[in-house]
């Protein structure tokens, strides 16, 4: 994978290059705790001022494939390449994005287009937040492009299914919960049931930032991982979340820190906490 974070000024000395795409994938998350519905995209925000060149992503509807176990889990191949097509990404293209909640959409796109072989992608690191703060332009324009022809092929090596997880309950995965320490110990919950898939270790999405939205320094993310206890030289990966997106969050913060052999659990807990037949703890 290409290093999967670029920086405000990267991005600024870069904004002409003829083979980068910016995508803008802004939205916010209610708390579990709150009434329905939890997931919004900001689009209005988007046709107000974005990133210059910028296009726009809906989080909730574009990425996800509504025929899946609880709607949110990646779109399918034929609809993922008609939405990169539109945005104007072959394999030449190389994709920036950006969002305005610390990353946590940004990594979701960054992991689907890595999962459909398009590996030339990177999160701009502090998002939205960090680009205004630093008046750095932007527009209210939204770009015209050439559609493309989009080839997508699966790297089935980073995405773990329900029967995956199931069948490593036997501890031959390390198994990481990135939800809130309040999900995770089944104070609240996105699913009928509540807790935690057996033999998780919780290392909350938000614990791997820094004061400012960006990820933790290196040095002090790697302290953070190891402190959970999370072994870089033990067995493969799964990150999980609620719904796949936090969980791709984690994804990032693991490669960023060195670590190899990670995947993602997309149904994650909506999926298996509404499935009676699964453990929980």
């Amino acid at each position: 994978m290409t290093n999967p974070l670029v920086t405000t000024e990267w991005l600024y000395e870069h904004l002409q290059d003829d083979n980068l795409r910016i995508v803008d994938i802004r939205g916010h998350v209610l708390p579990a705790s709150e009434p329905h519905p939890h997931y919004f995209s900001h689009k209005a925000e988007y046709d107000e001022s974005h990133i210059p060149n910028a296009l726009f992503v809906d989080w909730v509807t574009d990425l996800t494939n509504p025929d899946s176990p609880n709607g949110t889990q990646i779109a399918t191949p034929d609809a993922f390449a008609q939405l990169m097509g539109k945005l104007g990404i072959d394999e030449n293209t190389f994709v920036v994005v950006y969002d305005d909640a610390n990353g946590m959409f940004s990594a979701r796109l960054w992991w689907g287009l890595n999962y459909y072989g398009h590996e030339n992608v990177a999160v701009l690191n502090g998002g939205w937040q960090k680009w205004t703060s630093e008046e750095r332009p932007i527009s209210s324009d939204s770009p015209t492009i050439s559609p493309t022809t989009f080839i997508t092929k699966p790297n089935t090596a980073i995405r773990t299914t329900i029967d995956q997880v199931e069948a490593s309950l036997n501890g031959s995965i390390q198994l990481i919960d990135v939800r809130s320490p309040m999900e995770f110990a089944g104070e609240a919950s996105r699913a009928k049931r509540m807790g935690h898939i057996p033999g998780a270790i919780n290392l909350p999405r938000k614990s791997l930032l820094a004061e400012s939205g960006e990820l933790l320094p290196l040095d002090a993310l790697k302290d953070k991982i190891e402190a959970a206890g999370i072994k870089a030289d033990g067995d493969p990966i799964v990150t999980y979340c609620n719904g796949g997106v936090s969980a791709t969050y984690g994804m990032l913060a693991l490669k960023v820190a060195g670590y190899e052999h990670v995947s993602m659990y997309d149904g994650s807990w909506k999926e298996w906490g509404n499935d009676e037949s699964k453990p929980i703890v």
